[in-house]
């Protein structure tokens, strides 16, 4: 009688929709932000998460020492609201991998960094319009930035 209701039980099983991971990205000084968000009406799976600059037309790269490819101020990436593993940053890199644990709904990370950017006058200085290219990796998507410094990608369904 148990096997019956147990195939009824996983037959009747639904995907839920996970939701979007958006990255999202604010010049500051003297640290610009990414804040990393989850909306999901369920657990998303550890994940690990690219945030690559160099496809950004305006020369995007991290600026985290004195020495190095970077201009006057400096930061080195600096998490500021949760915590994830991430790849080991050097000046004048241009990608950055974090790797998140299970994401909650609802949950956010956020770090601090400087981005430079290398081909205006303005090169301390860089906006959301900039960043307009940068590419985001998850889970085998991309999504590309766009003029307000936002990436969104729709995550795979999980089973409610």
């Amino acid at each position: 009688m148990r096997l019956p209701l147990f195939c009824a039980a996983l037959c009747l099983a639904t995907p839920a929709v996970a939701g979007d991971l958006t990255v999202t990205f604010r010049d500051g000084a003297p640290k610009d932000r990414f804040t990393i968000s989850y909306d999901g009406s369920c657990a998303a799976d550890a994940m690990q998460v690219a945030i690559d600059l160099g496809t950004a037309p305006a020369g995007l790269i991290f600026d985290i020492t004195s020495a190095g490819a970077g201009v006057e101020v400096f930061q080195p990436l600096e998490w500021v609201v949760g915590r994830a593993r991430t790849s080991t940053v050097t000046d004048g890199d241009t990608v950055v991998r974090l790797d998140l644990d299970a994401l909650a709904p609802g949950a956010m990370l956020a770090f601090t960094v400087d981005i430079d950017d290398t081909t205006s006058s303005r090169q301390i200085t860089v906006d959301g319009s900039e960043m307009a290219g940068a590419t985001l990796r998850a889970v085998g998507q991309e999504a590309l930035f766009d003029a307000t410094g936002t990436a969104r990608l729709s995550l795979p369904p999980c089973l409610s």
